[in-house]
Parts: structure tokens; sequence; C-alpha cells
């Protein structure tokens, strides 16, 4: 994961005239303006528990830094936006409210009106830039069932705040959202003889 870096004054001095009451006493750097936070997406030819994913998450909010995970396709636990489940001080984990799991792309129209909860709640939430993480799993079979829409997806990627690293998993995994990815991993199960 990258995270915004901070860089003492010290080493990068920067004249008094050039502070305003609207700018931030930070100071600022070109360089700087080079981390920012990355698009990985992991995807698998079937569907999958991307067990790295939940490590790297996992690691993260160890480490004191916010993490949302967002499942848009499971459900079974009654959970919804506003009954978020907290994993210690950092890993915030939302579920839609919805009866059990999706398996196929048919949904009821509350189960319909759950996701798109969630995915408005998952926007705003990511939008506040509170969480330097945000785990989108099985992101891209809500779109491909047409649960989600694929352009509202893209401008989310490209709006969020700029620290905010995000992942996204899942089978059929659109090609517009490999090419704006910085890392894909594809895990790729073979037969051994």
């Amino acid at each position: 994961m990258v995270s915004q870096l901070r860089v003492p004054a010290t080493l990068f001095p920067v004249p008094k005239s050039r502070w305003s009451e609207t700018e931030p006493k930070e100071p600022s750097h070109p360089l700087l303006h080079a981390v920012s936070g990355t698009i990985q997406v992991f995807t698998a030819s079937h569907r999958s528990f991307f067990t790295n994913v939940m490590v790297q998450a996992m690691r993260t909010a160890g480490q004191g830094t916010p993490v949302l995970v967002v499942q848009f396709l499971k459900g079974g636990i009654h959970q919804g936006t506003d009954q978020p489940m907290q994993l210690g001080q950092h890993l915030e984990w939302l579920r839609a409210d919805i009866p059990s799991c999706i398996h196929e792309g048919r949904v009821s129209e509350a189960e319909g009106t759950a996701i798109a909860q969630l995915w408005s709640h998952t926007q705003m939430v990511t939008m506040q830039g509170n969480h330097r993480l945000v785990v989108l799993d099985e992101l891209s079979l809500a779109i491909h069932w047409g649960l989600l829409a694929e352009t509202e997806v893209l401008a989310f990627l490209r709006q969020r705040p700029a620290q905010v690293d995000v992942v996204m998993t899942g089978p059929e995994m659109p090609e517009s959202l490999l090419a704006i990815a910085d890392q894909v991993t594809e895990f790729r199960r073979q037969l051994l003889p």
C-alpha cells in the first residue's frame, strides 16, 4: 500500500511569504504530488476468496491505518450500512443487508436496493478520505450482472481522494477497470499431472 508522505519542513523549506490563511501549513514539493493511492485488481476465472487481499487489509489495519472492506454479494447476517462490523480498531467490514449470498445475476427488488444502498454508502464514506484502503469484493460480478454501473465505478475511481488505495476483486473484471489498474493479479488454477 502506498500512503501519503509527510516530509519535515527542513527538507524542502517553503518561504514564509508563500503561506496564506487558506493553504495548509505543510511544505509542498513537486515529488510529493507523485505519491498517491493505487488501484489493484485481483481476478480469477472463477469466484474465489482472495486470501492475499484480506491479509493486506488486516495487516494495514493492524498498523493503525483505517481500512474499509465492502462485500457486495455476500449476505445472510442482516448487516447493511447501519450495522458495520468492526474488526479491531481500524478495520470496518460491510455487507449488503440481504438474506443470503447472491450466486446469480437475478436478484429481488429488495436485494437490488440493498446493493445500491451499499454502493452509495461506500462512495460517500470513501470520498470523506478517512479510510486509506478500500476493498471492493466481487465488484466485477456486481457490474457484470448489472447491479452496479461500470461508468459509475470508473467515475468513483477517478474522483476518490488521492491518498486512497482501492482493491477490486472478482471474475469477469471489465477491461476498463483492468486498463486503469496499477496492478493486476490473475489467479490461475492448473491441474497437475
